[in-house]
């Protein structure tokens, strides 16, 4: 038996990366990931401006930015928008989406828990999806602050991926069953086959492998110094727009899970 400590960390975050690397190639296609109808977009321009304001040419870094649909919507409201992602399959597809739409959106490689940015650098920075993977969540929430300016806003966007209601779950197993019976419309692809397993897998070993609710997360962020910390779970809006992508059922189960956004201030 070898004497050496197993990494247990390096080893975990390297998986995390590899498997947003393959996801990357599907990653679109999926509602509740690319936005597809300009109801939901001003939806979320409406959630965004409601925690952050308008741009007005404030400079703002979206992190774990992926294909870029977060940094998008921050360029649509006049953010000056940095995106910061380690898998670079996304950031091909986030360079080539700001390409073709012309838009001044700086994508680079980066890592959320160690972003090497500048201190005292960003007046915003938003994150979706993110906060449920890290493997040390107080370590990344201390970095955010030291790059936020003081006074600057952190919008998180996520939720609790582990813990269903019954009524969640029977939905989605009568969902499953019309799909299978051919009397409910099938998902869009949301993954490559065989790759939920791997997303289990990874789930079991975060920090919040027992979920991230949005209390917990809030805790954290006080604990690290943000101030004015604040829970949204008004999102109604934008899962009623997603569920039109959606069989009725799973439309209906999205509405039932624990999703907010957290926005939090750094001290002047």
């Amino acid at each position: 038996m070898s004497d050496t400590p197993r990494l247990t960390n390096y080893d975990l975050r390297d998986e995390i990366k590899a498997y947003w690397s393959e996801r990357a190639a599907t990653f679109d296609q999926s509602p509740g990931h690319e936005i597809f109808s300009e109801e939901e977009r001003a939806a979320w321009h409406r959630l965004i401006v409601r925690h952050l304001g308008k741009g007005d040419g404030r400079m703002a870094l979206d992190l774990a930015s992926g294909t870029g649909v977060i940094s998008h919507l921050m360029d649509d409201l006049g953010f000056r928008v940095t995106g910061l992602d380690w898998a670079e399959p996304m950031l091909e597809r986030a360079r080539n989406k700001a390409k073709t739409r012309t838009r001044a959106i700086t994508f680079r490689i980066g890592d959320a828990e160690n972003t090497m940015e500048p201190d005292n650098h960003y007046d915003a920075i938003t994150n979706r999806h993110l906060v449920w993977t890290l493997v040390d969540p107080a370590k990344a929430f201390a970095e955010w602050l030291r790059v936020l300016k003081p006074g600057g806003t952190l919008l998180v966007i996520d939720g609790d991926f582990v813990n269903t209601t019954l009524f969640e779950r029977t939905l989605m197993k009568l969902a499953g069953w019309g799909q299978r019976c051919g009397l409910l419309k099938s998902d869009p692809l949301h993954a490559p086959p065989g790759m939920m397993e791997t997303h289990r897998s990874i789930l079991s070993r975060v920090y919040f492998s027992q979920g991230a609710r949005a209390d917990a997360v809030a805790g954290l962020l006080a604990q690290a110094g943000f101030e004015d910390v604040v829970i949204d779970t008004d999102l109604g809006e934008i899962h009623r727009t997603q569920a039109k992508n959606w069989n009725v059922l799973k439309g209906m189960a999205r509405a039932t899970q624990h999703r907010y956004a957290i926005r939090a201030i750094k001290p002047a």
